[in-house]
């Protein structure tokens, strides 16, 4: 059950400085690009601001430019320009992908660049109605002081389930942010936090304002697994990116969402390179996935069928890639 929006002020600042600006001098403010998450929430109960900062009037954060070069993808780009984009689609493969099995059309719309890289990790204990969330005594995340999912523990679980941010991870992408102190770019790995409560590294008044990608020669794609087939989030998902020589692997990184707090890049993926991606390194690909992904009792799902899932995601999605860089032309 969703309840009135409360009351608050918008402002549409007209660039960068301004919106940064606006969100320091506001503590309780947000930022708001295609609000697809978090209108939704608002309607729950989680959060009040009593300021919107709405993203949409400033053009630096809109535009999305690919060529041999590199990519610049702002942060208010709609995701159905990553996945309609015929450039990007043939240098960046996974991102067209993952942008193109985001929710349904009439989200992909609206929804934005920036918007899913910074969602709002997920919980069945925590997206729900303020009545539900009442009734079952709140959760660690918001309003209360336990984690339903391990109550023995103090730590959220609230799994992170954007699908752009693996897809961009393996491709080596920076985030470009802006705040108070100024700009900065860092790896896109390093803007997130293995923690669902505050699973983003950004200051309060921080902005992601585009994404940069290296230019590549690598194989990509991504996948995922849903509990229908539009619209969830994703119980867990995938993208690779591998590079081959003949039938020998020369580069392969793995990145996944929707298991843990944070997307999160495969370690232990080089022992795998300059070998064959035979059964015996593909077995070895899937204990990687088993033993790092950390799927909780936070969707429908088990925990344990996610871990699966994952793994099977990847050994599809290596074995599809590697064959599509070893056939004949």
């Amino acid at each position: 059950m969703s309840l009135p929006l409360a009351e608050f002020r918008v402002v549409r600042p007209r660039d960068v400085e301004a919106a940064v600006a606006a969100r320091r001098d506001h503590r309780m403010s947000r930022f708001l690009a295609g609000g697809t998450d978090l209108v939704v929430n608002l309607r729950r109960g989680l959060g009040n601001p009593a300021l919107l900062i709405d993203l949409d009037g400033i053009e630096e954060l809109r535009g999305l430019d690919c060529s041999d070069q590199g990519a610049r993808i702002g942060a208010g780009a709609r995701l159905v320009a990553l996945a309609t984009h015929v450039a990007l689609r043939a240098r960046y493969a996974a991102v067209s992908e993952a942008a193109a099995v985001i929710a349904g059309p009439g989200h992909r719309n609206i929804a934005t660049v920036g918007g899913n890289l910074c969602l709002d990790t997920r919980c069945i204990y925590y997206n729900q109605s303020e009545w539900w969330r009442h009734t079952n005594r709140y959760c660690l995340k918001y309003g209360g002081d336990i984690c339903h999912v391990a109550p023995q523990g103090e730590r959220c679980h609230a799994a992170f389930s954007g699908d752009l941010a693996p897809a961009l991870m393996v491709l080596d992408a920076e985030v470009e942010i802006a705040g108070s102190s100024g700009r900065r770019r860092t790896p896109l790995a390093a803007l997130y936090a293995d923690d669902g409560r505050a699973h983003l590294r950004l200051a309060d008044d921080e902005l992601v304002i585009a994404v940069h990608l290296p230019p590549t020669t690598a194989r990509s794609g991504y996948a995922k697994s849903r509990v229908r087939g539009s619209m969830d989030f994703p119980l867990a998902g995938v993208a690779v990116a591998l590079s081959t020589d003949g039938s020998k692997l020369t580069a392969l990184r793995v990145a996944l969402t929707g298991t843990n707090p944070r997307p999160f890049l495969l370690e232990g993926t080089d022992a795998l390179v300059d070998g064959p991606l035979n059964e015996t390194s593909v077995q070895k690909l899937e204990k990687l996935v088993q033993k790092q992904v950390q799927p909780m009792r936070t969707t429908l799902a088990s925990g344990n069928y996610r871990r699966l899932v994952a793994a099977a995601l990847v050994r599809r999605l290596v074995t599809y890639l590697t064959a599509r860089a070893t056939a004949p032309a």
